[in-house]
């Protein structure tokens, strides 16, 4: 039912003159059926192949029949219930203030890992509350350590900034613009692949949406994982072997491996063992958790 009666808010939205149409239609199928000689002086071809196309019109067995009579009845009275809906939606999708600060914030924080004298004072600051941990422990058990802390936080603001359901819609959206321009190339519907043309066109407001989305946690994640990757960038001595802890680790297939050995390319031996522990880490929380951050539908 919520398919359908978003589908026939979508179509008057888009042209008010569908209101009409819509109505119409649900006049004339009080036996629960309507052919298009029903309402071909008050539908044009172009409307009724819309109404067929979106699904609010499905095959009957003499003609066609109302997907949802009550759905689409419930989505004409709720109309300007629903635009008011979609504008808190919108309002509800865009940055706050504290957003677009976390934002300015983490760029600026990226200026430690090629400027050592920000670098110096991130990483005196957090060796503060780290620096204890690091003497107790070894140094890779602070970075497993670390590497559950920021998976938990990580997965939380994921959970609780990103709306899957609203990305699962736009998803749905796309998918059903890309199976309905695919049947009417089929059937060679000119007129239909114009007008599905159009439609995404607007639909990349959606796309725009769902990217927001998806980067808005992604703000807050980097807001806090900078400073600690940048205290263990400081600590292994990157640019200041003076402050560095020089030590070995045993890899499997690499057997002992200092700190700042280089072993994918350019990257060095304590980045790949702190994006080990982090994805390992990440994927039990979440399993833990039973959190889903992925897109669901409606």
């Amino acid at each position: 039912m919520a398919r359908i009666e978003q589908k026939v808010r979508d179509l008057v939205s888009d042209d008010a003159g569908m209101e009409s149409v819509v109505r119409t239609v649900l006049d004339r199928a009080d036996d629960g059926e309507v052919k298009w000689v029903d309402v071909r002086d008050d539908v044009s071809s172009g409307q009724w192949g819309r109404l067929i196309e979106k699904g609010v019109l499905v095959d009957g067995e003499s003609g066609f029949r109302l997907a949802d009579p009550e759905a689409t009845r419930e989505a004409l009275e709720n109309g300007s219930t629903t635009a008011t809906a979609s504008t808190d939606d919108e309002d509800d999708s865009s940055w706050s203030t504290w957003d677009k600060g976390a934002a300015v914030l983490s760029v600026g924080l990226m200026a430690g890992y090629s400027w050592s004298p920000l670098r110096n004072i991130i990483g005196n600051a957090m060796d503060v509350a780290l620096g204890p941990l690091n003497t107790a422990l070894p140094f890779y058990a602070v970075v497993m350590i670390l590497a559950v802390v920021t998976g938990l936080y990580s997965t939380l603001l994921q959970a609780n900034l990103m709306d899957s359901e609203k990305m699962g819609e736009y998803q749905e959206k796309m998918q059903e613009i890309q199976e309905r321009r695919k049947a009417a190339k089929e059937r060679g519907d000119d007129e239909a692949l114009d007008r599905i043309q159009d439609e995404q066109m607007e639909a990349m407001g959606d796309q725009m949406g769902m990217f927001k989305e998806q980067f808005r946690p992604m703000v807050w994640i980097m807001f806090l994982t900078i400073p600690v990757f940048l205290w263990m960038y400081w600590k292994v001595g990157i640019g200041d072997p003076s402050s560095g802890q020089f030590g070995t680790i045993v890899l499997p297939f690499r057997g002992t491996v200092a700190w700042k050995e280089q072993i994918l390319g350019p990257i060095q031996v304590w980045i790949v063992w702190y994006f080990v522990c982090s994805m390992g880490f990440t994927q039990i929380i979440r399993k833990g958790l039973n959190i889903d951050i992925s897109p669901t539908g409606t």
